[in-house]
């Protein structure tokens, strides 16, 4: 075969050894270890510890920087692909057990990189690479011929929703928009509760660790919102009065119409 014993082919240099790189990183079991970086090309990248080495993605595009077809995904290779058949013959595209398996391991490189974004705060990113899986899942659920197919896809759409909505969640809070958090959070259950609800397989509602995720998160973020002034004030008022201070009561009724006749 031509090589050496080393493992290094006749004529090939040596590959670099990056022991350096990795024992100035250590793993952490108990932790996402990831981290961005520049690559030689100028584009920002993720790095991953893992317990045998280290993972690199691109952060854009593909995590493993190809453009299969000349597409920026499989994902729109194959929706090109179904549009170009539909126009010609009229019928829907039927994608092979091969055209499945080679989406279902591009969603799993997308999953790889959402959950370290996820772990970075990347929400604007996390958004974009589960709603490329959930548009996966929509492709492959149109277009299977088997319904084997088909769940292989469906059973990760709750726990990918699940994601997408903490992601979109966290962007409101990071705007203090806390009412608006907790509405996508409230969407995002209901979501997920209806997908249970249309397949067999899938476990009941009470039974979804989605769900019990999501719910718990609300109740954080209820328990923890900072108080408005307007309910501060409507709690020292409703004290006033069973303390029977109807001087300070009055006081607080009239900052509390003050702050109403503001809002129009």
């Amino acid at each position: 075969m031509g090589w050496w014993c080393n493992g290094k082919k006749r004529g090939e240099q040596q590959m670099e050894d990056i022991s350096r790189i990795l024992n100035n990183w250590e793993f952490n079991a108990e932790d996402i270890c990831v981290r961005k970086i520049v690559g030689q090309d100028g584009r920002e990248k993720l790095q991953v510890r893992v317990d045998l080495g280290m993972l690199q993605m691109n952060l854009d595009g593909r995590p493993d920087g190809t453009r299969p077809h000349g597409k920026e995904s499989l994902l729109h290779h194959f929706r090109r692909k179904a549009r170009k058949h539909q126009a010609e013959t009229e019928d829907p595209l039927q994608l092979t057990e091969e055209d499945c398996d080679v989406l279902g391991q591009e969603s799993l490189q997308y999953y790889h990189r959402y959950v370290c974004l996820l772990r970075l705060g990347d929400y604007d990113r996390v958004i974009t690479d589960t709603l490329h899986n959930l548009a996966i899942f929509d492709l492959v659920t149109e277009s299977s011929t088997t319904d084997e197919e088909k769940m292989l896809f469906e059973q990760y759409r709750p726990y990918v929703t699940m994601i997408n909505t903490r992601a979109q969640g966290e962007l409101r809070l990071l705007e203090e928009d806390y009412d608006g958090a907790l509405k996508i959070i409230d969407e995002g259950i209901t979501n997920i509760e209806e997908m249970l609800d249309e397949y067999e397989e899938f476990e009941s509602p009470e039974d979804s660790e989605e769900i019990y995720a999501l719910q718990t998160w609300r109740e954080e973020i209820t328990r923890s919102r900072p108080i408005t002034l307007k309910q501060r004030l409507a709690q020292q008022l409703q004290e006033a009065i069973a303390e029977e201070k109807y001087e300070r009561a009055a006081t607080l009724r009239d900052r509390l119409e003050g702050l109403e006749k503001k809002r129009f």
